[in-house]
């Protein structure tokens, strides 16, 4: 049985499936999980924008940002803070756990 601080994720990819700059979406227990290569650093974002629901995979993901294709509307991917309009709530970040060479994603 787990501790309340343990953290329960879902193995989505290989880190060499994603290679920095890469942004790509996976299901992870029915949500669609935007899951971003910073710098080597991996973030997960959900994949929807908070102004239109357009998906973010479909975007550009430079740095830490990344733009909405309809809108231009950009995130920051590490915090999910928007940080230009028209979007002003911020995207569900999620935690990720990188354990050995597998990219997991605590959706829970």
């Amino acid at each position: 049985m787990g501790t309340q601080n343990e953290v329960t994720a879902t193995a989505v990819a290989k880190t060499s499936d994603l290679p920095p700059g890469t942004i790509r979406v996976f299901d992870v227990l029915g949500k669609r999980i935007a899951v971003c290569n910073v710098n080597g650093r991996f973030y997960a974002i959900d994949d929807v924008c908070t102004h239109d629901g357009g998906p973010l995979d479909q975007g550009e993901l430079e740095g830490n940002l990344v733009e909405c294709p309809r809108h231009g509307a950009r995130f920051d991917v590490t915090t999910g803070r928007p940080v230009t309009l028209p979007a002003v709530v911020p995207v569900k970040t999620y935690p990720v756990v990188i354990e050995g060479d597998d990219v997991k994603v605590d959706a829970g």
